[in-house]
């Protein structure tokens, strides 16, 4: 596997962290990968490498202890939850976990904003997920602590968005000049949605492949083109696969469909075999945001390109190195 170096400068991990109140993220939310520059994400990677080093070297630390940060799901998450959790517990701070809303006052009728000024009367930071898009955004405006987009219906989720890219640079080294294809749901996974938007401040190429009724939104497509992103749309991995840096596969995700006829007619479309990576480059990788519901078989896990599962621990840095950030810490 190869080992990722910031791209910014080689930073020491036994430097000690401290207070950096007057850093360019203390105290701001992280609500869409349009907040950031690339210099932006040269500094939350750099950060992340550092929190990579010191997880290996010494499991937890201090950095955020007192700290508190508060879990608010209002849609079911494994991985996120998950994650943003042990972020929280490595760097010493605690988390107050709501995944179950239907049983809080948010079943009595109480609105997303009453709801965030509440919890952060007892709170630094909240990390949230909303079926609704612009929901973060919504909360952020009432908010006096940092909001965290954790997903917000079909619109964006950045915090995958940046751990996807943290991956794409840790496995491959770079990203300008790459050929990246996002295949299955490009309608309403909103991973897709942020890491193609992401990926525009590079240099690379985007292919998208879907069945017609789940193809990439058309404004995406649109704003990407106004900024000379090279894309093109297919029906079949064939014709993209052979080209590709990386494969980004998605599940069909049946919750966002009204009528399951429709997701019955779309669901098996594409399934990643050993058999279809023949096709690939060696030197290629899969990606999945999981969960995975068939689209990629049991037996790809063991082919060394697989990087979903390495995907999800690159996610425990990303997070950790944002949440040090907004709390002025890292």
């Amino acid at each position: 596997m190869a080992t990722f170096s910031p791209p910014i400068r080689q930073m020491n991990p036994y430097l000690p962290f401290g207070d950096h109140r007057s850093g360019p993220f203390y105290g701001r939310d992280i609500l869409s990968v349009g907040q950031f520059s690339r210099q932006d994400l040269d500094y939350i990677f750099g950060v992340a490498h550092e929190m990579r080093e010191m997880v290996e070297r010494v499991g937890t630390f201090d950095l955020l202890k007192g700290k508190i940060l508060a879990n608010l799901f209002y849609e079911p998450s494994t991985r996120t939850s998950s994650s943003f959790t042990s972020a929280m517990e490595r760097l010493g701070g605690s988390v107050i976990p709501i995944n179950e809303v239907r049983y809080s006052s948010v079943s009595k009728g109480e609105s997303l904003p009453d709801t965030v000024r509440t919890l952060e009367c007892y709170v630094d930071v909240i990390v949230l997920r909303h079926p609704e898009v612009g929901a973060s955004a919504m909360a952020a405006r009432y908010a006096r602590k940092p909001i965290i987009n954790a997903g917000d219906g079909v619109g964006e989720h950045p915090t995958q968005a940046l751990l996807d890219l943290f991956t794409i640079l840790a496995e491959l080294r770079q990203v300008d000049g790459l050929t990246v294809t996002m295949l299955g749901d490009l309608k309403y996974g909103r991973t897709v949605h942020s890491l193609a938007r992401l990926l525009s401040l590079y240099q690379v190429r985007l292919n998208y492949v879907s069945p017609d009724l789940l193809r990439m939104p058309r404004e995406i497509i649109d704003e990407l083109g106004q900024k000379s992103v090279a894309q093109a749309e297919f029906t079949s991995l064939d014709e993209a696969l052979p080209e590709s840096d990386v494969l980004y596969v998605t599940r069909v995700q049946k919750e966002r469909f009204e009528d399951e006829a429709l997701y019955e007619s779309v669901k098996g479309a594409f399934v990643i075999t050993p058999e279809t990576l023949t096709k690939a480059k060696d030197e290629m990788i899969v990606m999945h945001p999981l969960p995975r519901v068939g689209e990629i078989s049991l037996e790809v896990d063991d082919d060394p390109r697989a990087a979903y599962f390495r995907q999800m621990e690159y996610g425990l840095y990303v997070r950790m190195a944002l949440l040090a950030l907004v709390l002025g810490k890292a």
